[in-house]
This record gives C-alpha cells, sequence and structure tokens, in this order.
C-alpha cells in the first residue's frame, strides 16, 4: 500500500492512490490531518488548474508547502479532486 512518510511520521497511507505524472495523488482522507497546517501558497498547472498547499509539521519541524492539491481541478483533471500528492522530501514508497 502506497504510503507517504516525513520525519519519521507516517503522513498517509492508502491503496486508493491514483498516479498522475509519476506522483501518488492520496485521497484527502488518508491524509493524517494532525500533521498539516494551511499554507498561503498557490501555483497553477497549465493542465491541472490552480494548486494549493499544505505545511507539513512534525514534531516541532515545519516542512513548508509540501502537500499540495487542486480544489478545483480543470475538467482534464477531475480525477485528482479531493487528492493530495507531496514534495519536499516526503518519502512515497508503495
Amino acid at each position: 500500500m502506497p504510503q507517504a512518510t516525513w520525519n519519521g511520521a507516517v503522513i498517509a497511507d492508502s491503496d486508493q492512490t491514483i498516479v498522475v505524472e509519476g506522483n501518488h495523488y492520496f485521497p484527502v482522507a488518508a491524509l493524517r490531518q494532525e500533521y498539516v497546517q494551511p499554507s498561503e501558497k498557490h501555483t497553477v498547472c497549465g493542465w491541472k488548474g490552480t494548486a494549493s498547499y499544505y505545511d507539513l509539521v512534525v514534531d516541532g519541524q515545519t516542512n513548508a508547502a509540501a502537500v499540495w492539491y487542486y480544489p478545483d481541478p480543470k475538467p482534464e483533471a477531475q480525477e485528482i479532486r479531493d487528492h493530495v500528492a507531496f514534495w519536499k522530501g516526503v518519502q512515497v514508497e508503495e
């Protein structure tokens, strides 16, 4: 089962991930909410839309904007609605 970890903590795990452009998108329900805080960061992808971010906070350490999601993805990317993906040192293993 795919699992995302950072700083020794399991951030998400699910056997229902969707792989897009090499990234595992986990259902938002699989995200451990105790480790995330809203971020002000936003970026734009030409085909997926505008991404929003969460900061990870584990054991007093913050990994800024390490989790992203598309709250209102473009039609071509509807499959990743209500899913999150990771970067910036978050390890995703199957």
